[in-house]
C-alpha cells in the first residue's frame, strides 16, 4: 500500500510539472525539467516498483486531462528513463566480506547517456514515420520560430530566400538547426537527467531512506569502452543517412556531454589538495559559462583522456571489487 500510495502521487506531481509547459512561461519550462524528479525520488526512497506506478499513474492522468497521444511522450520521454536509471542505481550484490557492491555511478553516466541517446531518436522518429517528413516537419517548426523572433527579416526562408541579420542566409540556418539538433538535443538531455538523478539521491539520503551510500561525483569513471563508443557513434553521424544518422548523431551528442561531464570531474578530482583549487574551478565554471559552445568540447576531449588512461572508478572509491553487479534490486 505504501507503495502504491507513494508511487501514485509521485506520478502524479511528474504529470503536473510535465504538463505545465504548456502555458510557455519560462518558469513552466523550468519546472518541466524536473518531471523526472518525483519518480526517481520514488524508485530510490522506496523500490523500484514505486517508481513503475508513478509511471502508469502520470501517463494515465495525462492522458486524461490533456489527450491520449502525450500519455506515450510521458512515459517513454520522462518516466520509464527515470524508473530505469533509479533501478540501475540500486543494483547491488552481496561480496565475500560482507559489503554490498553497487553499480558503478560511470556506469550509470554512461546508461544516462544511453537513455538521452534513444529518448531523442523516438522524439525524432515521432514527429514523421519516414525521414523526409521528419526533416521536413522539423524545417517547420524552426522556419516558424524565425519568424517569430525576427519577424520580415525570416520571412523567405520556407520559399528559398530570406536573410538573416548578420547576412547569413534563413534556408542554410534552418539546414544547419535541422542537421545537428539530434546531437543538440541529446547533448542538452543528458546534463538534466544528471540533475534530476543526484537531487534525488541527495534528498532521498538526507530523509535516511537511500540503501546505498551515494559516492561523490567527482570519483565516478566512465569504462574505458565508452571512448571507443563515441568514436562508434561519431562514425556513424558522419557516414549514416537517414533515422539511422540520426540514431548516431544523438548517440554522439550524448556521449560527447557525458565525456564532458566527466571531464569536470576529472578536474575536480585533479585539484583536490591543491592550495588553488577554489580559484582554479571558478575560472573553469566561469569559461564554459562564457564559452559554453567551445568548452564543451574540450571537456569532452578531457574526460575520455581520463576515462581511457586513468584508474578504474573501484580503484578511485576506496578498492572495492572491479566486477559488475548482478542485476538484482536489493529493495
Amino acid at each position: 500500500m505504501s507503495t502504491l500510495v507513494t508511487g501514485a502521487g509521485a506520478g502524479l506531481v511528474s504529470a503536473l510539472l510535465f504538463t505545465v509547459v504548456i502555458t510557455g512561461s519560462p518558469l513552466a519550462v523550468m519546472l518541466s525539467y524536473v518531471a523526472p524528479l518525483p519518480v526517481i525520488i520514488a524508485a530510490l526512497g522506496w523500490n523500484h516498483r514505486a517508481g513503475l506506478v508513478a509511471a502508469a499513474v502520470g501517463a494515465l492522468a495525462i492522458g486524461i486531462a490533456l489527450r491520449w497521444a502525450a500519455a506515450p511522450a510521458f512515459a517513454l520521454g520522462v518516466a520509464l528513463p527515470a524508473w530505469w536509471l533509479a533501478y540501475l542505481g540500486l543494483l547491488g550484490r552481496p561480496t565475500g566480506d560482507g559489503r554490498t557492491e553497487w553499480y558503478p555511478i560511470g556506469r550509470l553516466l554512461l546508461w544516462v547517456a544511453a537513455v538521452a541517446g534513444l529518448v531523442t531518436f523516438a522524439g525524432a522518429v515521432s514527429l514523421g514515420w519516414s525521414y523526409e517528413a521528419y526533416v521536413e516537419t522539423m524545417r517547420r517548426a524552426i522556419e516558424s520560430v524565425l519568424r517569430a523572433e525576427l519577424g520580415a527579416g525570416a520571412e523567405g526562408a520556407a520559399e528559398g530566400a530570406g536573410e538573416l541579420p548578420g547576412g547569413l542566409s534563413a534556408v542554410a540556418t534552418v539546414d544547419t538547426i535541422v542537421a545537428v539538433m539530434p546531437l543538440a538535443a541529446a547533448a542538452s538531455f543528458v546534463p538534466m537527467l544528471v540533475i534530476n538523478l543526484w537531487g534525488a539521491a541527495k534528498a532521498v539520503s538526507l530523509s535516511g531512506r537511500l540503501p546505498r551510500p551515494w559516492p561523490p561525483l567527482p570519483l565516478m569513471m566512465l569504462p574505458r569502452q565508452a571512448p571507443f563508443a563515441l568514436a562508434i557513434a561519431l562514425a556513424g553521424g558522419v557516414m549514416l543517412t537517414g533515422f539511422a544518422g540520426v540514431l548516431a548523431q544523438a548517440l554522439t551528442g550524448a556521449l560527447a556531454a557525458a565525456f564532458a561531464l566527466q571531464g569536470l570531474a576529472a578536474i575536480h578530482r585533479w585539484t583536490m589538495g591543491k592550495a588553488g583549487r577554489p580559484l582554479i574551478l571558478g575560472l573553469v565554471y566561469l569559461v564554459v559559462v562564457i564559452f559554453l559552445i567551445w568548452a564543451l568540447p574540450v571537456l569532452a576531449v578531457v574526460g575520455v583522456m581520463a576515462a581511457f588512461f586513468g584508474p578504474p572508478e573501484h580503484q578511485i572509491t576506496s578498492g572495492t571489487p572491479s566486477v559488475a553487479p548482478d542485476r538484482q534490486n536489493r529493495t
